[in-house]
This record gives structure tokens, C-alpha cells and sequence, in this order.
């Protein structure tokens, strides 16, 4: 539906004809030598069969008047009106009075009616009645013309249509109403044949974008797809520049890569767009953090990809630098005295910043990463062995896998590139092998990219379609070419979820694991490490494929280094603790990562709200009394171990044990007695870590675990 805002035939291919027969013969003229989309358009909208580029055999429908008009103007009055202007112009340039005009345009008329008839009857005999329409036409009018008028016309009317093209945009710029303005008889609409740049014609289109958003908007829909499209590209750039202009704060820098039209262009400006799209990403991500302290972190990374993005615009020759280069300094701006703004409240308030991050895995950008230098080395140990081995990076949920391999860049040398990629996101839930591939392929390139700043080479979607295995295979010689002396450590996180899709027959065995295991055997450039809660063994499909799997097993976090996550997390950390709190918090904790940010994330909230001399120092009862909360926030935690890592006979046995109180030993025996013939149950508890065996009994590992089945049971 055309809207009342936008001119009626106006930016469009497809116009109306004039409905008067004079007025509307002319304007067949005007279209064939000017507008031809216009002229096949017009001939489809009367009998499709008149489409001279259709291979349709259908006849003419002869009883359409529309038909019959456009045969009586284009074999009777268009040859009358040609021939006559050709003779009256000739006799009027050679000086004959106006009696031998008159008596030349009559003769003209008979001639041209004569001339018509006959190039259509010819026209018509040889090409068929529907290319006779179209070529009689432009035949008849050519030869008095010049048959290559589309190449030398456009150059010789380009000064008078630069002219005519400025008068209408000053005539536009003076005026103030909301009507349709004079854009649309720009020439930019009506002459298809300009290959020459309109200069003025981004602006112009600007001006009534700004005056008449769906007026401007239908203008540059029918530019970009014309000989002016380089007009169309200048002006959503410049409207992409306008809309991060408008950015003020940082709410609104967070959301504008919604709205960035990036990839719609093939442009250079195209990279410098997708730069500050990340960033906007960024800032969202950033503004999503529960943690104030989080947030301000992640901002104050942005405010230094900004830093550097500002460098390299001013180091930059690209006409677009001058124009952006001001929007990043705003933009810095703005996050930078955000950051600032708000550790200036939180210090007044003298609230104690809450690094911990809850529930989610820990980036590379995180300050709190902590610990694991010796699995690094034993990680690189392997890598270094000429056998090649998949290694598997094996422990229970929350331990810090994701955390491990998000941060392996830090814990290993810069020889080793590591390339992270999740399983459980987009990559399992393709619907078919390219998709699955380029997944893979894009999760492999971002993560090299933001651990080592090591750039792999572009595989688009469309690359894999036709054989996608090939292609990916061909992309992987790329990759090794790239690394030269280096190596690919190919980090699959969750690779139960892949093993769920080949169960569901998403994707074939063989396929999928059969290329994994060529990659190990055939490309020594790359080394494979699986992370899981699951051993190999435990699906046996893996364990067929991959032969020699060396585990690395990640557990709890040694002592120091709890310590550290507890007392010192990131630097100028504000709270401190008293001796015996922090041996509590160990001992609920047993050094596990997650469950020491859990408890202790509690703790600063209930400092949080406490007096301020008493808030920053945390005693023994303030751990103990964040103990409640801190077993509700982590429940997504605690009821996966329910529903994932025990069956119905380990959850009786770890309910029996939780009833005996903390730190309680139940003997071996006194178990087989209340759960005979549950071997099978008791060795996947101590496998999943939930239970370890002490003195010819068994115990929790973890307080916390034990206190949230405890507190189940008496629920129930």
C-alpha cells in the first residue's frame, strides 16, 4: 500500500500512464528512450505475452482495450507526432513561411500514419504482433533520432540535468511544508540511462529524509537498485553516522547495534560500522552485569576498545575516518564518565563492590580468573606430545571448565592458539551440515581472535553449501597455512550436547566424529580437547572414535588460591575477613570456584546492608548467616546435581547421608544395608565428586551440597 506521504508514480519502476491519449503517446515516448523499466513494465501490466524478455507462447488477449490503445499510439499517433516535430523543425530552421510549415506537418501526419502502419505490419510479420508493439516504436522514432541515443545523450545532457538537479534542491531547502518536494523529478528517477555520478544527490535525499522519513525512505529503496546506487550507500552511512550521534548515554550506545545496517552495504565503511556494532554489544553486555563492579569493568574495556579504535581513525587515510572519528571520541566520552559517575556513588555510599560472577562462565576480560596454572602446564605437557592424543578436560558442573578454557590464552604460550568452541550453543542446534560447519568455523575464528588476537581466514555460509565437508576442509589448509610454526587447540566445551544431537539424529556418527578423528590423525597443526562432566567411556560412540584420550582432570581449587578468590579478588578489593570466616567459608566450600563466588557474593550483599562501620569486615557470623540466601540464588545449581548426575537410587543415598549432619561418616556396611545391591548407584556418586570414601565410610565432599539436600528433605 502506497502511503499518502509518498508522491503518486512517484520512485518507482512500475508508473502509471498518463490517460490522455496525446499526453500518455508522449510519455511512452519519454519512457522508451529514457525510462525502459517503465516501458516493459507497462507493457506486462496491459498482456503479459508483450514481454519481449517472457518466453511465454500465450497470444495476445485482442479484446483488452488497453491492447488496442497502445496499438493506436504507437502505430498511429506516436509516427504523426515524431514525424511532424521532424518536419516542422526542419522547415522552421530552413526559414519557410508558415502556410509550407502547415502544409509540411500535414504531409508528415499522412507519412507517419503510412510509416507506422507499415513497420508495424512488417514488425508484426516477422517478430510476432508483441515485439512488433516494442520495436515499431522505438524503430520509428530512432530514425529520426539516432539509434545509440542511450550512449552519447546521457554525457552531452549531464550540465543542463547538474543544473536543473541543484535548482530543485535549493528550491527544497527554501521551502518549509510538509508536501511532497520536488526530489522526484530529480533525474536520478527518470533517466536510467545516466552512468555519471548526480553530485548533490545524497544530500538532496537527506534533506527530505529528514523532512519526510517515508517520502526519503521510498527515494532510497528506488536508488539502490539504480545506476545511483553509490547515492543510496552515502546516505544510509550517513544515517548510520546520525544515529550514533544521537547516542548520549550509555542505555542508548547499548542498544543502537539493533539498528546499524551492517552487511546491507558493500562498502568500506562496512568494518568501521561492525566496530562500533561490537561496542554497542559490548555496552549491553556490560549493562546486564548484576554487579555494579562488573559493569564498570566490562565498561572500562570498552572505553579502551574505543581508545584504540579513536588511534586508528586518526592513523587512518579512509575518506570515512573524519566522520566517525568524532563519534568514538563521544563515545568514549560518555562510557568513560559513566565508569567514573558511578565508582564516585558507590564510594559515597561506601558499598562494597561485588566482583563475583554468578551462573556464568568467566571471560578472559574477567579480573577474577584465578588459579589453574598447573593445569596449563599439564595441558601443555600434552600438546607437546608427538603422539597427539585428544585430551579430555574432565570434572564435575561448575568447577570452571568454561571459565578455564575462556582464559586458556593466559595460562599458555603464545605458540599455542586456542580456539574455544561451545557445543552447546548454535553449533548442536543446526539444522544441517553448512550450518553446522560455519558455526564451528566462526566460534574458532572470534575466539583466536579474542584470545591471541590471531586472525583466521573468512569462510562465509554460502562457501559450504554445495559440499560443506570439502569446503570446511579446505578452510582448515587455509588455517594451517596461517599458523605456520603455531598450534590450533581446538577446544570443544559440553560435548554431551553434540552426542545428544547424533542421538537425535540431527547429525550422522560417522560424519561428525569420523571428521574429528581424521583431524587428530591427518592435521598435526591441531590438537583436540573435549570438556565435559561425562568420561569417554561413557559414550561409547566417542570412545571408538577417539583412541588414547588423555584426561585432564579440573576439581576443586587448591587452597591458596581459594584464599585468594575470598579475600582478594580483584585489586582494591574493600572487604576483609576474619581469620575463622574464612576457614567457614573454605569448609562449606571445600575450595569449590563456583560455590565459593555463591557464598561469598551473599556475604557482600548482607554487608551491603549493614551499618557502615561495621560493613567492611565480614566475621563468622556474617558467612553463616548468608548461608540461606545463598543455597536460594545457587538452586539452579544445586537441583541440576538432582536431576543430571544422580539417578533415583543415588539421590535416596545422598538424602540418607545429608540427615546425618555436617562432616557425618556412614560406614560402607551401615549403607549396603538401607541400599542393598546399589553398588552401581554409590560409584557414580564418588565419580560425580558428590561423596568421597573416608575410613571405610562415605561423607559429602561439599557442606553447601550437603545443606541443600538436607534442607529438600526436610521440605518434603
Amino acid at each position: 500500500m502506497i502511503s499518502p506521504n509518498v508522491p503518486r508514480n512517484a520512485y518507482t519502476n512500475a508508473p502509471q500512464q498518463h490517460p490522455n491519449l496525446i499526453l500518455g503517446s508522449l510519455q511512452l515516448l519519454f519512457w522508451l528512450f529514457f525510462r525502459p523499466s517503465a516501458w516493459q513494465n507497462h507493457l506486462k501490466r496491459i498482456d503479459p505475452a508483450l514481454d519481449t524478455q517472457s518466453n511465454s507462447k500465450r497470444g495476445l488477449r485482442w479484446q483488452n482495450p488497453a491492447l488496442w490503445k497502445l496499438l493506436i499510439q504507437a502505430f498511429l499517433v506516436l509516427p504523426v507526432l515524431a514525424n511532424s516535430i521532424v518536419v516542422a523543425l526542419v522547415l522552421w530552421l530552413r526559414g519557410a513561411p508558415v502556410e509550407k510549415i502547415a502544409s509540411g506537418v500535414a504531409s508528415g501526419v499522412a507519412l507517419g500514419v503510412a510509416l507506422g502502419v507499415a513497420l508495424g505490419v512488417a514488425l508484426g510479420v516477422a517478430s510476432g504482433v508483441a515485439s512488433g508493439v516494442a520495436s515499431g516504436v522505438a524503430l520509428g522514432v530512432a530514425s529520426g533520432v539516432g539509434i545509440t541515443i542511450n550512449l552519447w545523450l546521457p554525457v552531452v545532457l549531464y550540465p543542463f540535468l547538474t543544473g536543473w538537479n541543484i535548482l530543485l534542491y535549493h528550491l527544497d531547502k527554501r521551502r518549509t511544508t510538509t508536501k511532497p518536494s520536488f526530489l522526484r523529478w530529480h533525474s536520478a528517477f527518470w533517466d536510467e540511462w545516466q552512468r555519471l555520478p548526480l553530485q548533490g544527490l545524497d544530500n538532496h535525499v537527506l534533506l527530505v529524509m529528514r523532512r519526510n522519513p517515508e517520502e526519503g525512505k521510498a527515494a532510497l529503496n528506488y536508488l539502490s537498485t539504480s545506476r545511483q546506487r553509490w547515492a543510496a550507500q552515502d546516505v544510509q552511512i550517513e544515517l548510520d553516522a546520525r544515529g550514533l550521534e544521537r547516542c548520549m548515554d550509555v542505555a542508548a550506545i547499548g542498544n543502537t547495534y539493533r539498528n546499524l545496517a551492517i552487511g546491507e552495504l558493500n562498502s568500506p565503511v562496512s568494518s568501521l560500522l561492525s566496530s562500533f556494532s561490537r561496542i554497542s554489544e559490548d555496552v549491553a553486555a556490560a549493562l546486564n552485569q548484576n554487579s555494579a563492579y562488573n559493569q564498570r569493568l566490562a565498561l572500562s574495556a570498552v572505553a579502551e576498545k574505543l581508545n584504540g579504535l579513536i588511534r586508528e581513525l586518526t592513523r587512518s587515510g579512509d575518506k570515512y575516518a573524519v566522520r566517525f572519528r568524532p563519534i568514538a571520541n563521544s563515545w568514549y566520552e560518555t562510557v568513560t564518565h559513566y565508569v567514573q559517575e558511578q565508582a564516585k556513588a558507590f564510594e559515597l555510599r561506601q558499598e562494597i563492590d561485588n566482583p563475583y560472577i554468578i551462573g556464568v562462565p568467566l571471560t578472559e576480560q574477567q579480573e577474577i580468573f584465578t588459579g589453574r596454572a598447573d593445569i596449563g602446564t599439564r595441558i601443555e605437557q600434552l600438546l607437546l606430545d608427538r603422539r597427539r592424543p585428544p585430551l579430555l578436560l574432565y570434572g564435575q558442573r561448575r568447577m570452571g571448565k568454561t571459565s578455564l578454557l575462556n582464559n586458556l590464552g593466559r595460562l599458555l604460550p603464545n605458540s599455542i592458539i586456542p580456539m574455544f568452541v561451545d557445543l552447546q550453543g548454535p553449533v548442536s542446534s543446526a539444522s544441517n551440515y553448512a550450518s553446522f560447519l560455519y558455526n564451528i568455523a566462526r566460534s574458532m575464528a572470534n575466539s583466536a581472535q579474542r584470545q591471541s588476537a590471531f586472525t583466521l581466514p573468512s569462510l562465509d555460509r554460502k562457501t559450504l553449501q554445495d559440499d560443506p565437508f570439502t569446503r570446511f576442509d579446505e578452510w582448515l589448509d587455509e588455517v594451517e597455512q596461517a599458523l605456520q610454526q603455531n598450534i590450533a587447540l581446538l577446544a570443544f566445551d559440553e560435548f554431551e550436547a553434540l552426542d545428544n544431537a547424533i542421538t537425535k539424529g540431527r547429525f550422522d556418527e560417522e560424519d561428525v566424529l569420523g571428521m574429528l578423528r581424521h583431524l587428530i590423525q591427518h592435521r598435526p597443526r591441531f590438537k583436540v580437547l573435549l570438556a565435559g562432566s561425562h568420561t569417554i567411556e561413557e559414550f561409547q560412540r566417542w570412545a571408538s572414535y577417539l583412541i588414547n584420550v588423555q584426561v585432564v582432570h579440573i576439581s576443586y581449587l587448591k587452597q591458596p588460591e581459594a584464599r585468594q578468590l575470598i579475600e582478594q579478588p580483584v585489586q582494591d578489593f574493600t572487604l576483609r575477613y576474619e581469620l575463622n570466616a574464612v576457614e567457614r567459608v573454605l569448609q562449606l566450600t571445600r575450595c569449590h570456584p563456583f560455590l565459593i563466588q555463591l557464598l561469598c557474593a551473599e556475604i557482600i550483599a548482607l554487608k551491603n546492608e549493614q551499618d557502615p562501620s561495621i560493613r567492611r569486615l565480614a566475621t563468622l557470623a556474617d558467612v553463616e548467616a548468608a548461608i540461606p540466601e545463598a543455597l536460594s540464588v545457587g538452586s539452579f545449581f544445586f537441583a541440576d546435581i538432582q536431576s543430571n548426575q544422580a539417578d533415583a537410587a543415588g539421590l535416596a543415598i545422598l538424602q540418607f547421608l545429608a540427615a546425618q549432619g555436617e562432616g557425618a561418616i556412614v560406614s560402607r556396611l551401615t549403607i549396603l544395608q538401607h541400599f542393598p545391591d546399589k553398588y552401581d548407584a554409590l560409584n557414580l556418586l564418588l565419580q560425580r565428586e558428590l561423596i568421597e570414601e573416608v575410613s571405610e565410610g562415605y561423607r559429602f565432599q561439599v557442606e553447601l551440597i550437603r545443606r541443600w539436600f538436607a534442607s529438600s528433605l526436610s521440605v518434603q
